[in-house]
């Protein structure tokens, strides 16, 4: 068997048939099953999978990535369900295991990582060559960033309020802002839990924010806006610093996203 059908938790998948039956809990690897030309397979996705949108419009859902509908997933009898590991409860993930006769594991950390993430599902379902071809354009991506100059700053990601929450430096979205040389701050590394890939803190209580020069607002998973940053830039505890929205979707989602995600970031870096 190839190496490339092992999940992220070691477990080796076999090819599926022309009749797999996939349900995807992970908005990003929807998107991803799409682009791997898997339409037809796909029998269900969380209310979270809104992209490619005109064609997961009329998808079952199975309720969200954390508050999953079991009995909904038993439903269309999947034969394959892809989840992740932070964005999954592990809990549930056990629960489908009794009836679903293939878990497949994803966990991709760095931008790199999605190469081995099409290989993955290419593997499993037979496209191999969509997954070569997605493998190409990133690595072509992948090689301009690392080619390019780009100003060092230190950034500072929010992904919630109340409590504010950021992002530890060893998660994918820490990884793709490296890519034009934007560190995150708290230098802190998250390990396997999440809330410590993903610490809250209080503005009054960070000595690191002294070093911080850009603070980004994420879209999600919290829908920050504009109102939101004018809010921010009132505080006095945050003068001077450059407060903005950043695309979520484009920084934490991985799969096909990535490819577009990078030529975002460094279409930012070099406005900054």
């Amino acid at each position: 068997m190839s190496a490339c059908a092992v999940d992220a938790t070691g477990v080796a998948h076999e090819k599926a048939g022309a009749d797999a039956r996939i349900v995807s809990l992970v908005p990003s690897i929807t998107e991803l099953l799409f682009a791997l030309c898997l339409e037809r397979q796909i029998v269900g996705r969380t209310g979270f999978c809104v992209h490619p949108r005109d064609k997961v419009r009329n998808m079952p859902k199975v309720g969200g990535t954390k508050a999953v509908n079991v009995e909904a997933v038993r439903a269309p009898q999947p034969t394959h369900v892809i989840v992740n590991i932070d964005e999954n409860e592990r809990d549930t993930v056990e629960q489908l295991r009794a009836f679903v006769p293939h878990i497949v594991v994803t966990h991709p950390q760095t931008p790199h990582d999605n190469l081995s993430l099409y290989a993955l599902l290419g593997a499993i379902f037979d496209r191999e060559q969509e997954a070569s071809n997605l493998a190409d354009q990133l690595e072509a991506r992948l090689h301009e960033a690392a080619t390019r100059a780009f100003r060092p700053q230190n950034v500072l990601y929010l992904i919630w309020r109340e409590p504010w929450m950021t992002v530890a430096r060893d998660t994918y979205i820490s990884a793709m802002l490296r890519l034009i040389n934007w560190q995150t701050l708290p230098d802190v590394q998250g390990g396997a839990t999440g809330a410590a890939r993903y610490p809250s803190f209080k503005f009054d209580r960070a000595p690191w924010l002294a070093d911080v020069e850009r603070i980004l607002l994420s879209t999600e998973p919290y829908r920050f806006t504009q109102a939101h940053c004018e809010a921010l830039e009132r505080d006095p505890r945050v003068g001077g610093k450059r407060i903005e929205l950043i695309d979520g979707e484009m920084v934490s989602w991985y799969g096909v996203r990535a490819i577009e995600g990078i030529a975002y970031l460094m279409q930012r870096a070099a406005a900054a």
